[in-house]
C-alpha cells in the first residue's frame, strides 16, 4: 500500500479562482484554532443552561413527541446539569469543550433540526472542512462511498472524483459512516445517515464541535484500483463567503415564518466556497452591481444564482426543464416568486424537473407561495400550532399584529387544558392562490434525506396537492415539520416587558428552538411532518454515473415518468371586445371542458373535441381579467388567466 501523503493548509490554495483563493489562504490548522477556544466564564455557562431550560420547558413545540418518540427528557437533564454548575467553582470547573459538548448531546437528543445549541465564539461562523467531498451510491454490489468533488489545486497520488473510499480511519467506511450518524440529530434513519455522510468532510462549527481528530486517514481505491491512504489535516476556516441567512432581520413578517436547517445552510454555502468558486464569484457581482460571469453552456442565467439553477435536460424520453431549488432563504419574498416565475416561463411546456435535493428550507412563505405556480388546483397551506404554555401565551398577547391568530384558542386553554393551540397556516391563503398556475406541464419532484424544513412542506404540498409525483433519492425527506425561532427573537418579542425571563447569551452563542408545528392538508390532514417527513412515490438510488456525470441516471428516470404524464394545457391566445361583448380563442390539449370565469366570475362553460374554442361572453367589453378552467372527466387539470384592458 502506499504511503499516506499529508498536506498542510495552503496546499491547494494557490491555484483556486478569486475571490475564493484569497480566502481560503488564511484557513487554519486546528490545534492552532483550538490553542484560542475556551473563554465562558461559570456565570455566562449558568445563563446559558438557564435559557435552554427556559425554551426547551416553555416554548418547544414537539417536546412531548420527542419524549415518547425517543424516551428522552431533555428538561430534566438541563436540570442536573445547572445543579452541577452551582456546586462548581471557576477554579473547579471542567474544560468548556465538556460544556459545550454535553449541552450539545442534549439539544441532540430530541432528533430535532431545528432545535440547536449554537455554539459562541471562536466557533461561530467558522467552519471545520476537509478539501474533498464524499457521497454514497449503489449498484448490484451494494452501497460505495465515492469522492464527488476535489477543491481546486488540493491533489493526492490517483486522488480524484470517483474514488472509492474503503476505510475511514482505519474503520471500515459504511461503518464510520454510522457512527458519524449517531453523533448528530436527524429526525429518521434516512436523515441521520446522510448527515453522517456529509459530516466526514464538512462540520459547521456553530453547529458541531471541532474534530475530536487532528487529521483524518482515508483508504480508498484509485482510478486504476491501487488501495492508498491519504493523511489528510482538518482546516478551519470563517464560512462566510456567501451572506448567512439567520439573523437576518427583526422579529416580525418574514423573519417569524423561517424553517431553516441552520447545519445544511451552512454546510451548503461551505461546498459553493469549496467547490463551486464561479458561484461565489457571480453572487457577489450580481450584490455589488457588476456585470456577473457568464454561465455555463445551456444554463439559463438567474438573477439568484445562490437559490436558483435553471435549464433543458436532454433524455431518451425527450427534452424537458429542469429548475434546482437550493434554498428558501430568500427575505425578498416577492423577488423569490417573481424570479420562479420568470424562470418557469422559459421552460418547455412538455415537463418540468424540480429538484429541491439538499434544500435545508428558509422562509415558508416562499415555499408555499410557489406551489400555486405548479397547479391548477386551489392551494391551502399548512396550519401550525404552538404548544400551549404560560410564556407563548404571554409573547402572543404582546405581538398580536403578527401572532393574534393563536391566541383566543391560548387563552382558551388555561380553561380546557388542550395541549396545543388551534392550527392557523403561516402563509396567507389568498396569497397561496394569488397569481394562479404558471407552469402547464407536468412536474416531478425531486427530493432527498436532506431536504427540511419549509422544503419539507413545500413537497408536503406537492404530494398533498397531487401537483405530480414524488421521486425520491432516500427512503424519506429530512422531517422538520416546524417554524424555527432564534432565542434573540425571543429576546426581541418581549422588549419593554418588565418581567421577561430571557436574557441575551453572551460571547455571542445562540439557540433555535421549533416554535410552531406544522400539519399535513388534503388526504394527509392533520398527520404531523415531523420525524415523519414524506415518502416518495418513486424511490430511487442514486448510481455511479449520477455522481460523476451530473444525474444523468436520476434525470432519465424522472424522464421516463414524465414521458408517461399526459400534459393538460389551456390558453387563451386572443382577447377581444366588440359590441359589448368579450370574445375569447381558446386552445386546449387533453382537455375536454372548459368553464369561463371574467373578472371572477363564472360566465361560460363549453365541451371541447378539437382542443379549440370561440367563446363569447355577452355584457363583459369592459371586464379586467378572463380565466378558464381546463378540464377531463370533470376534474380540473389546467387554468389559464388573461389581463384585458
Amino acid at each position: 500500500m502506499a504511503h499516506p501523503a499529508d498536506h498542510s493548509v495552503p496546499d491547494f490554495v494557490p491555484h483556486v479562482a478569486e475571490p475564493v483563493r484569497e480566502h481560503l489562504t488564511a484557513a487554519t490548522a486546528l490545534p492552532a484554532f483550538l490553542a484560542g477556544a475556551g473563554t465562558l466564564t461559570l456565570a455566562e455557562r449558568r445563563l446559558i443552561v438557564d435559557q435552554a431550560l427556559l425554551m426547551l420547558d416553555q416554548n418547544y413545540v414537539h417536546l412531548p413527541l420527542k419524549a415518547s418518540m425517543y424516551a428522552v427528557n431533555p428538561v430534566q437533564r438541563l436540570r442536573v446539569l445547572r445543579r452541577r454548575l452551582e456546586r462548581q467553582t471557576e477554579a473547579t470547573k471542567p474544560l468548556e469543550w465538556l460544556f459545550h459538548a454535553e449541552l450539545s448531546e442534549i439539544f441532540h437528543s430530541v432528533r430535532d433540526l431545528h432545535t440547536n445549541y449554537l455554539l459562541p465564539a471562536p466557533y461561530a461562523g467558522k467552519l471545520a472542512f476537509l478539501p474533498f467531498l464524499v457521497e454514497r451510491y449503489e449498484d448490484a454490489q451494494g452501497e460505495h462511498f465515492m469522492v464527488t468533488h476535489v477543491a481546486q489545486g488540493f491533489s493526492a497520488p490517483g486522488f480524484a472524483p470517483g474514488v472509492e473510499i474503503t476505510h475511514w480511519s482505519g474503520v471500515p467506511i459504511a461503518k464510520a459512516v454510522d457512527l458519524n450518524a449517531a453523533r448528530f440529530a436527524g429526525s429518521n434513519t434516512a436523515a441521520r445517515r446522510s448527515r453522517g455522510i456529509q459530516s466526514l468532510t464538512l462540520r459547521p462549527l456553530v453547529m458541531h464541535l471541532p474534530p475530536f481528530e487532528e487529521w483524518v486517514t482515508v483508504s480508498y481505491l484509485d482510478t486504476d484500483g491501487t488501495a492508498r491512504e491519504l493523511r489528510e489535516s482538518w482546516r478551519i476556516v470563517d464560512n462566510n463567503l456567501l451572506p448567512t441567512f439567520v439573523q437576518a432581520a427583526a422579529p416580525t413578517g418574514a423573519a417569524l415564518a423561517v424553517g431553516l436547517d441552520l447545519d445544511m445552510d451552512e454546510a451548503n454555502r461551505a461546498k459553493v466556497m469549496l467547490f463551486a468558486p464561479k458561484v461565489v464569484a457571480r453572487q457577489q457581482a450580481l450584490e455589488a452591481g457588476e456585470a456577473a460571469p457568464e454561465v455555463r453552456a445551456g444554463e439559463i442565467s438567474s438573477s439568484m444564482p445562490k437559490v436558483f439553477r435553471a435549464q433543458e435536460v436532454q433524455t431518451a424520453a425527450g427534452t424537458f426543464g429542469y429548475i434546482r431549488i437550493f434554498t428558501f432563504s430568500e427575505l425578498n419574498v416577492e423577488g423569490f416568486i417573481n424570479e420562479f416565475v420568470r424562470l418557469l416561463r422559459q421552460m418547455p411546456d412538455r415537463g418540468l424537473i424540480l429538484d429541491v435535493r439538499d434544500n435545508g428550507g428558509g422562509v415558508i412563505w416562499n415555499s408555499e407561495l410557489a406551489l400555486q405556480t405548479l397547479t391548477p388546483r386551489r392551494i391551502t397551506p399548512e396550519p401550525t400550532q404552538f404548544i400551549n404554555t404560560p410564556l407563548n401565551l404571554r409573547i402572543c398577547r404582546r405581538n398580536q399584529e403578527d401572532l393574534g391568530a393563536w391566541l383566543p384558542s391560548m387563552e382558551q386553554a388555561v380553561e380546557i387544558g388542550a395541549t396545543y393551540s388551534s392550527a392557523v397556516a403561516l402563509t396567507p391563503e389568498d396569497g397561496a392562490n394569488a397569481i394562479g398556475q404558471q407552469y402547464v406541464g407536468p412536474v416531478v419532484l425531486i427530493t432527498s434525506a436532506r431536504c427540511y424544513s419549509a422544503t419539507d412542506i413545500f413537497a408536503a404540498g406537492f404530494q398533498d396537492h397531487q401537483i405530480g409525483p414524488v421521486l425520491g433519492t432516500d427512503e424519506n425527506t429530512g422531517a422538520g415539520g416546524a417554524n424555527v425561532w432564534e432565542h434573540k427573537h425571543l429576546v426581541d418579542l418581549l422588549t419593554g416587558d418588565p418581567e421577561t425571563p430571557y436574557r441575551p447569551l453572551p460571547k455571542g452563542a445562540g439557540m433555535r428552538v421549533a416554535i410552531r408545528r406544522s400539519l399535513r392538508v388534503g388526504a394527509n390532514s392533520g398527520t404531523p411532518v415531523e420525524d415523519l417527513g414524506i415518502t416518495p412515490d418513486v424511490p430511487y438510488r442514486m448510481t455511479r454515473r449520477d455522481l460523476l456525470e451530473g444525474n444523468a441516471d436520476l434525470f432519465e428516470r424522472a424522464g421516463e415518468i414524465l414521458k408517461g404524464l399526459t400534459p393538460h394545457t389551456v390558453s387563451i391566445t386572443d382577447a377581444t371586445a366588440a359590441d359589448g361583448a368579450l370574445r375569447l380563442k381558446v386552445k386546449a390539449t387533453n382537455i375536454d371542458r372548459l368553464d369561463v370565469y371574467v373578472d371572477q366570475r363564472p360566465r361560460a362553460s363549453v365541451d371541447l373535441s378539437d382542443g379549440q374554442a370561440d367563446v363569447t361572453v355577452p355584457d363583459a367589453a369592459a371586464a379586467h381579467s378572463a380565466r378558464v378552467e381546463g378540464f377531463v372527466g370533470g376534474e380540473l387539470v389546467a387554468t389559464n388567466t388573461a389581463r384585458l384592458n
